[in-house]
């Protein structure tokens, strides 16, 4: 018989606004009324849990449109790009925060060095 929309979103994790979000995004599809309720399947279980699973990768919504619509045509070539492209920002992010840390870990080593004068955690972040 299937779910209904708050036993889809219960199934993923997320509220049933989120479910209504994705249909207006056009990457769930709304499915007919039948006895006055909507009903979802198996196939929009899993595809809410693809959503999910790649916006925990650090996809898109547009680019998870985009790998939805590959799947059905299955363009590996294009799938491979967009994975790539995501590792390079994942990479990218990595370093950005790698490169924060060690800022952080250097001004807390600073901070306990001396109790003289100004904080330099506190200073660092007024310029």
């Amino acid at each position: 018989m299937g779910e209904t929309i708050s036993g889809l979103a219960r199934s993923a994790g997320v509220n049933v606004e989120t479910v209504r979000y994705y249909q207006r995004r056009g990457l769930i599809a709304t499915p007919p009324r039948g006895r006055g309720v909507r009903r979802y399947g198996a196939q929009d279980v899993r595809r809410l849990g693809f959503i999910r699973s790649a916006q925990a990768a650090g996809f898109t919504l547009d680019e998870i449109a985009e790998l939805l619509e590959l799947d059905a045509g299955q363009d590996r070539a294009r799938a491979r790009e967009l994975a790539a492209e995501r590792i390079a920002a994942l990479d990218a992010r990595i370093t950005a925060l790698q490169q924060a840390r060690s800022a952080l870990e250097r001004l807390a080593r600073q901070c306990h060095e001396t109790e003289e004068g100004p904080c330099p955690i506190l200073t660092a972040f007024e310029t």
